[in-house]
């Protein structure tokens, strides 16, 4: 008999799942998946978001070029021609003949780029303040926590407008125009820090009790290292819902010092000027020029509130 040679097994390939896949089938997409209010949210939230940043692109006019501006178009009704030109637009138009849609897109722009960077900026100082509290503790712990505790006492929008009224007191007059929408998102941040620290403050004097803190200990890593590469990914779950939920509140924060004539200039105005500039002809017939902004900052607000407190649920393990 003559012995048969024997095939080599050929090695069976395993293909890894991508990151997408991966994503789409967590418990966390899932969840995303299962709740109605969650996904209408997040697609008015991405929709706006879209629009403001393609505004170039969308808006029919540029309201802010004043060489495209017809004063004849002042005070068109929304799909009405108006009686001097002949001409429509969809959300009709102001006092100085601008395109209310058009004016609407350029204004979320501000808002949400406010939003945004005030949320960061104050993500920034109070997960710092934060992890230097828990972790350090002692008369610094003290010293942070009882200045967040002060904070606490006023409203968060007068401590805002005492900022802003400060620092654009000491800025220079030919410069407050340029500096207004720096200023507005450093006034909302310096108001909003202190619920980043808290929380980060709790979390990190959890963790840093925790075995994987100690055994950095032994080996020699240094304070800023441990907080920033070992505490910090640890204590970001909170904080992300916080986050969500304060980017409204910094939109609605936006919205009301614009309102009250400290916010944006106006040569840039947001939605909140938008909202100001119409309620002044509120009661005189054109209501559409306080209506559409007023509707844009409601469904924004709205779905980013929405969409926190559904974040909120979905990553507390308790829920699950």
């Amino acid at each position: 008999m003559t012995d048969t040679p024997v095939e080599k097994a050929r090695p069976v390939r395993v293909q890894n799942p991508s990151r997408l896949k991966t994503f789409w089938a967590s418990d966390f997409a899932y969840a995303f998946r299962r709740s109605p209010v969650a996904m209408v949210s997040f697609a008015v939230v991405m929709l706006l978001v879209l629009a403001a940043l393609f505004a170039p692109f969308i808006a029919p006019f540029d309201p802010f070029d004043p060489g495209s501006l017809n004063l004849m178009n002042g005070f068109t009704a929304p799909g009405t021609p108006n009686a001097f030109t002949g001409d429509s637009f969809w959300l009709g138009t102001d006092d100085q003949g601008r395109d209310v849609f058009s004016t609407i897109l350029y204004g979320m722009r501000i808002s949400l780029f406010v939003g945004f960077a005030a949320v960061l900026f104050a993500m920034a100082l109070g997960i710092t303040l934060g992890l230097i509290a828990g972790y350090v503790g002692g008369w610094t712990e003290t010293l942070i926590m009882r200045v967040a505790d002060v904070q606490l006492t006023f409203p968060s929008i007068l401590v805002a407008m005492l900022i802003f009224g400060v620092a654009k007191g000491v800025t220079p007059v030919e410069y407050r125009d340029q500096m207004a929408i720096w200023v507005l998102i450093v006034a909302i941040g310096l108001s909003d820090w202190v619920q980043f620290a808290r929380v980060v403050r709790g979390a990190t004097l959890v963790e840093k009790n925790k075995e994987y803190v100690q055994a950095a200990k032994l080996i020699g890593r240094s304070s800023p290292a441990i907080m920033m590469r070992h505490i910090l990914p640890n204590v970001l779950s909170p904080v992300l819902v916080i986050a969500t939920i304060s980017l409204a509140l910094a939109i609605i924060a936006e919205a009301t010092l614009s309102f009250l004539g400290v916010g944006a200039p106006p040569t840039q105005p947001s939605l909140g000027t938008l909202i100001r500039i119409g309620q002044g002809f509120l009661f005189s017939g054109e209501w559409w020029i306080l209506f559409f902004p007023s509707i844009t900052l409601l469904a924004l607000a709205l779905s980013v509130n929405l969409l926190g407190d559904w974040l909120r649920d979905a990553l507390n393990p308790k829920l699950r």
